[in-house]
């Protein structure tokens, strides 16, 4: 008679452990399927896709673009998209106006910035001035920034991303070297010279970003291997020259933009 009620109680009990285990897996399941499908897409001009020449109608200044890397990867993979990214924005800008749609459900996380941080816009811009003005001091202000200051502010950024993102796949997208050497813009002469520093600061803009993504566990894409033969004045350019209007120039274009979404799908399963 014990014998019985015992297997009756065993019995009883295995069939709840499995009801509930069954359960867990259900919700670990679920869970997961919510946060696959999930993408949210943060930073600057290099994000929103400027440099295409089409944007939404959103009633913003961001110059979001349909043809920009995020609305491609989302469409590629099936993944519901929040487009922050905004044009002009720095690591600041991030903190305060994009994160909001980030919480433990978000799947995946890209996101570029630092370049506005730095100044390299006013940089280059610097380096476009007809003679006698030069940008050689410009440029090395722009590199001890990164070096000393946007290492700091990187950090910042992402330990709040993660802290919202708790389970999200974050991946940090770098930035091109944007000049071969060769003047083809009449009314934007940077030097060769120019070129080649403004080419070691991309450099050095990279090896600070690579670093802090490392540091934080998250996935980093780096094009300027891609866009190696490819840079402005090449014969198959991916990047605007000096461009009317002149916010598009230095940016990817639609190819630029193209090869931006296969670089970030090699990071999304």
């Amino acid at each position: 008679m014990r014998d019985s009620r015992r297997f009756a109680c065993t019995r009883g009990l295995g069939k709840a452990m499995a009801v509930a285990a069954l359960a867990a897996v259900s919700l670990a399941v679920s869970a997961g399927a919510a946060s696959a499908t999930t993408y949210t897409a943060l930073g600057d001009s290099y994000s929103s896709g400027v440099g295409t020449r089409t944007f939404y109608n959103d009633g913003t200044e961001c110059k979001r673009s349909p043809l920009a890397y995020p609305p491609l990867v989302a469409s590629a993979r099936s993944l519901t998209l929040t487009f922050a990214a905004c044009s002009g924005a720095k690591t600041s800008d991030v903190l305060n106006n994009q994160l909001g749609s980030l919480n433990s459900t978000t799947g995946y996380v890209t996101i570029s910035v630092g370049g506005n941080d730095a100044g390299f816009a006013k940089v280059i811009e610097k380096c476009a001035y007809p003679w006698p003005w030069t940008c050689w001091g410009d440029i090395t202000n722009a590199e001890n920034f990164m070096r000393e200051k946007l290492p700091g502010l990187l950090d910042n950024v992402y330990n709040q991303i993660r802290s919202r993102a708790t389970k999200a796949k974050v991946v940090v997208v770098g930035y091109p070297r944007l000049f071969n050497g060769v003047e083809c813009n009449t009314l934007a002469r940077i030097s060769p010279g120019e070129q080649e520093r403004l080419n070691q600061a991309a450099d050095v803009m990279a090896s600070v970003i690579s670093a802090r993504a490392k540091a934080h566990s998250y996935g980093y894409v780096d094009p300027r291997g891609a866009f190696s033969s490819h840079e402005i004045c090449s014969g198959s350019e991916w990047l605007n020259g000096l461009s009317n209007p002149v916010s598009e120039s230095y940016h990817p274009n639609v190819e630029g933009q193209k090869e931006y979404t296969r670089e970030v799908e090699t990071q999304i399963p």
